[in-house]
């Protein structure tokens, strides 16, 4: 486990919990990027990823009394997220009929063009098409092994404190993790150009089947261009990092340092002064 939280942590959180509202706040603002990019990598689309975001950060203020100090405040929240997301109702219908990777490579096959995509923003489409992939075949995983590859390949949470935020045995765990990253590792070495150049796929030869089947809105790109945390990962520099590393963790990994996007923030801090939240009266 971790050391637990530090001393500015634990100051924090006892000013929240003597109903310091800035400090409620504070506690909001360094849980929301970390918690929606978990909550992003759970449930694929930003605005499902939004929505859980919101629910889970209002969990975790309204149990900011059981804060027993055994984490670092992100680590017990994580706890919270995922046993919300694991339990969460399944969104949508890919989900509903989830599919294997099997099935997913296959489907990479169909439309696969002779050529690289040379059309209207080009550098952005290929980017979409990268992001969005990466993000589908974390959806062929079941969620305890996705949750298991997140927090360990993505997150780099060591195996024994992932095991207590999920709530398991250390050796169930590293079961669970070794088997996510055989799945997924097999798999992005016989399809993806990108962890093995000996392989079929390659995201610029997606872009027009993904037009196509509107999986990517060149008008509103959902990840290409997502806000980011200040001073954190954009796309290129994530890009850049996979290509150095050039294996399987890299490629699921390279995302950028997504932000929660500030409207829901901002609907978040409008509910915790609704009076719901006994801490803050």
């Amino acid at each position: 486990m971790d050391a637990g939280p530090d001393i500015e942590e634990r100051e924090l959180i006892a000013r929240a919990l003597a109903g310091d509202r800035a400090a409620v706040s504070d506690v909001v603002r360094l849980l929301q990027d970390p918690i929606y990019r978990l909550a992003l990598r759970m449930v694929w689309r930003p605005a499902d990823a939004e929505d859980a975001t919101q629910e889970i950060l209002l969990r975790v203020v309204g149990n900011l009394e059981s804060f027993r100090g055994e984490a670092k405040l992100t680590t017990w929240a994580y706890r919270i997220g995922v046993n919300y997301l694991l339990n969460l109702k399944r969104q949508t219908p890919q989900e509903a009929a989830q599919l294997s990777l099997d099935q997913y490579g296959e489907g990479l096959k169909d439309g696969l063009a002779e050529e690289d995509y040379r059309g209207p923003e080009s550098t952005l489409l290929v980017h979409e098409v990268r992001l969005n992939c990466s993000q589908a075949m974390l959806q062929c995983l079941s969620r305890d092994e996705r949750v298991a590859y997140v927090l360990s390949e993505v997150f780099g949470v060591s195996s024994e404190e992932a095991a207590w935020i999920v709530d398991a045995t250390p050796a169930a765990y590293r079961k669970r993790l070794e088997r996510a990253k055989k799945r997924l590792g097999n798999f992005l070495n016989a399809a993806c150009g990108l962890a093995n150049p000996e392989a079929f796929c390659r995201c610029s030869r997606r872009v027009d089947k993904a037009l196509e089947l509107g999986r990517v809105d060149p008008r509103r790109p959902a990840f290409a261009r997502h806000p980011i945390t200040p001073g954190g990962r954009g796309v290129e520099e994530a890009e850049r990092q996979m290509v150095r590393l050039h294996d399987a963790a890299a490629v699921l990994g390279a995302h950028p340092d997504y932000a929660a996007p500030r409207a829901r923030m901002e609907a978040i801090a409008g509910l915790l002064r609704s009076g719901r939240f006994p801490l803050l009266e």
